[in-house]
């Protein structure tokens, strides 16, 4: 199916490519041939028997054809420089896109994918990848995005802002020192959190962070807050022993272990839709979305 995907785009730019030539652009058309010079015998009415040579005008080239490359290959350079076909032809393609992600919205990521940007996101689940994915593509058009499994020094269930960005960046760190990326590689991290915002209320909190070492880009951002009822932070507190090694960061079981054992039909990475209506990717999305938007703006402009 991909296949014939794509053999419709080629048809469909090409069927416009040509109607584009014939309607718009005919002096191109009978400018191919190169300008004659033609002469003819006609008897003169003022000399009987004598003939009288009427030479006709050398045609002038079309000054809107560049003479610069020679031959069809030239002609057809300059016809899709100009702007009219551009726009033409990047309207087609955008159209085309759209039927096809209409019609198969599962191969929205291989017509996105590619562009100079190149991202690796801390995690191989698809609830963190193809949201952040979707966000930079959103913002820069086209981007290449994936994901590498990584592991970070703290507690599964991190406790406080500084726990949350701790474990994002130990994500990154992580990747790096096992050369699973190279040190100047842009990375996304995604690390969830909770917190105590008011007395006795308690939130789930996703922190991301990008860093890029060659721009010296380093940006943060956070989900919405889902709260999170008390009684559930307490069973999780109770099922962490006082002596855990990484108590200093949060607690050995996570709320989502607790949800999915407390409440039915409830899944542990994706619970926050039960409690908001909204899933967890969808607030990824979001928060990656203003990264990387704040992302773009920091990078240096792109010279042509």
């Amino acid at each position: 199916p991909s296949i014939l995907f794509f053999l419709l785009i080629f048809l469909l730019n090409n069927c416009v490519f040509l109607q584009t030539l014939v309607f718009y652009f005919p002096p191109f058309l009978g400018a191919l041939a190169d300008p004659i010079t033609q002469q003819a015998n006609f008897p003169s009415a003022l000399a009987p028997g004598t003939d009288s040579t009427i030479t006709f005008p050398e045609e002038h080239e079309d000054p809107r054809v560049s003479t610069a490359t020679g031959g069809l290959w030239g002609f057809i350079k300059g016809v899709a420089e100009n702007p009219m076909v551009k726009s033409v032809l990047d309207k087609t393609k955008h159209s085309v896109e759209t039927m096809i992600t209409t019609l198969d919205p599962g191969m929205v990521p291989y017509i996105k994918t590619g562009g100079e940007l190149d991202i690796v996101v801390t995690s191989n689940k698809e609830v963190k990848v193809a949201a952040i994915r979707d966000a930079f593509q959103e913002v820069f058009g086209m981007a290449v995005v994936t994901g590498e499994a990584a592991q970070s020094n703290i507690a599964p269930q991190p406790v406080g802002y500084a726990a949350g960005l701790k474990g994002a960046q130990e994500r990154i760190d992580s990747l790096r020192r096992a050369g699973v990326i190279h040190e100047k590689q842009p990375a996304v991290s995604a690390e969830s959190f909770i917190e105590e915002l008011l007395p006795d209320k308690w939130f789930d909190i996703g922190c991301l962070i990008i860093e890029d070492p060659i721009h010296g880009i380093h940006l943060e951002a956070f989900t919405q807050a889902t709260p999170v009822p008390l009684q559930y932070v307490q069973q999780a507190k109770s099922l962490t022993p006082e002596d855990y090694s990484l108590r200093w960061s949060g607690l050995l079981v996570t709320v989502g272990e607790v949800l999915e054992k407390s409440i039915q039909n409830v899944n542990r990475t994706d619970w926050h839709v039960v409690f908001t209506g909204m899933s967890r990717r969808q607030m990824i999305y979001s928060a990656a979305k203003a990264l990387a938007g704040m992302y773009k703006q920091q990078l240096p402009p792109r010279t042509v």
